[in-house]
């Protein structure tokens, strides 16, 4: 958990991606987010957790659903939306930050 929170809380935006091997959205997903990453190479960080290995944080951000996508800086939730969603909307998301 210390290190998720070293991540969370960097200057880069870090965009979260609580996920589960058993969903369907969120494997479809998978190619979108593996997408946006080389697209926006250095200027954020695309960090995948599963719910089922990582319960304590899936529990203190109160994730309800997979796919569940949070968009931190320096700590703090700027963006929050379950479902899936396309590799341009994360794109402009991303880069409000």
């Amino acid at each position: 958990m210390s290190k998720f929170n070293d991540i969370i809380n960097s200057e880069v935006p870090t965009l979260v991606d609580f996920s589960a091997t058993w969903c369907g959205p969120c494997k479809m997903m998978e190619p979108i987010l593996q997408n946006l990453s080389k697209k926006v190479g250095n200027s954020a960080r695309i960090l995948k957790v599963d719910i089922d290995k990582n319960p304590a944080v899936a529990n203190l951000y109160q994730i309800q659903s997979v796919p569940t996508l949070l968009l931190f800086v320096k700590g703090e939730i700027k963006w929050w939306q379950s479902g899936v969603v396309n590799e341009q909307h994360l794109a402009e998301i991303i880069s409000k930050f």
